[in-house]
């Protein structure tokens, strides 16, 4: 990657809540890339010209990437790593576990090869036993890939499946989910991410106390939650401050850094969101 500039942002005599700079440790910023719409590099150097201060990662999103042309999707992780911005696989990988051992070899290969950062592990269709999921957290590591596990409570999360069939399908114990986080951490896992379904998305009512457990056990540093809505992400930010872990959409970029930066927000939020960075 090329060297770091300085931010130049407008209106410097204006306050703004102070955030750590890339790489950060904390308010990281993930946003997704191609699968709800098409994005490619023209796009994304629009995101990143005027945003790209405020974005750590990219994440494709539902195996976009096997649909693309090679060269487009080297020019975009190309871009992404001019910005300073990681580039994650989203969690495909599930997928591609269904096609054997020798497709995940060849998958994480190809992944290394295409200048990928982040290989995100996630079983939101298919059961995987513990050990195997040790297994894939050691193998990306290997490769020399930051491995990014997603857990959660819903069974069948993925795919936008409706409350209703999400429902039927039950959900697991808070806690087990948190004990298999930790477990992956020790393992030296990059990062947590903890899937939305059946806390915030596609559920009846919004289970507010899986985060508090999930940030009560493992803290903030490692752990990021999947909050693709405004109405989400503006309550995590009221609820556990301006410096959690968050995925969105690329499309909410600005909205979110606003309410990062306590510039703008909702009724609820206007004002409230600061930070203290005595010295």
């Amino acid at each position: 990657m090329s060297e770091r500039q300085p931010s130049r942002r407008a209106f410097p005599f204006l306050h703004v809540n102070e955030r750590e700079i890339k790489p950060r440790h904390r308010g990281i910023t993930e946003i997704r890339g191609p699968y709800y719409t098409p994005l490619g590099k023209r796009a994304l150097e629009d995101i990143l010209e005027t945003m790209g201060e405020y974005v750590d990662s990219l994440k494709f999103a539902g195996g976009s990437f096997t649909l693309m042309p090679r060269p487009a999707i080297a020019e975009i992780i190309e871009i992404c790593h001019q910005n300073h911005v990681l580039v994650s696989t989203g969690g495909f990988i599930e997928r591609v576990l269904t096609q054997g051992p020798d497709a995940v070899t060849r998958y994480i290969d190809e992944c290394k090869a295409l200048g990928f950062d982040i290989i995100e592990i996630s079983s939101g269709f298919i059961v995987l036993p513990v050990d195997d999921w040790l297994r894939l957290i050691e193998q990306v590591q290997k490769a020399g890939l930051k491995a990014k596990p997603e857990v959660g409570i819903q069974f069948g999360a993925g795919g936008a499946t409706r409350a209703e069939e999400l429902e039927a399908e039950g959900v697991r114990d808070p806690q087990w989910m948190i004990q298999l986080a930790r477990r992956f951490l020790d393992a030296g896992a990059y990062m947590i991410m903890i899937e939305s379904e059946g806390i915030t998305e596609n559920v009846r009512h919004w289970r507010t106390d899986v985060p508090a457990r999930v940030i009560d056990d493992l803290g903030l540093e490692k752990i990021m939650f999947e909050a693709a809505d405004p109405e989400v992400f503006g309550w995590y930010i009221k609820n556990y401050g301006p410096e959690i872990n968050l995925f969105i959409d690329h499309s909410q970029i600005v909205q979110l850094e606003s309410l990062r930066s306590g510039i703008w927000g909702t009724a609820s939020l206007w004002g409230r969101v600061v930070t203290y960075k005595a010295s």
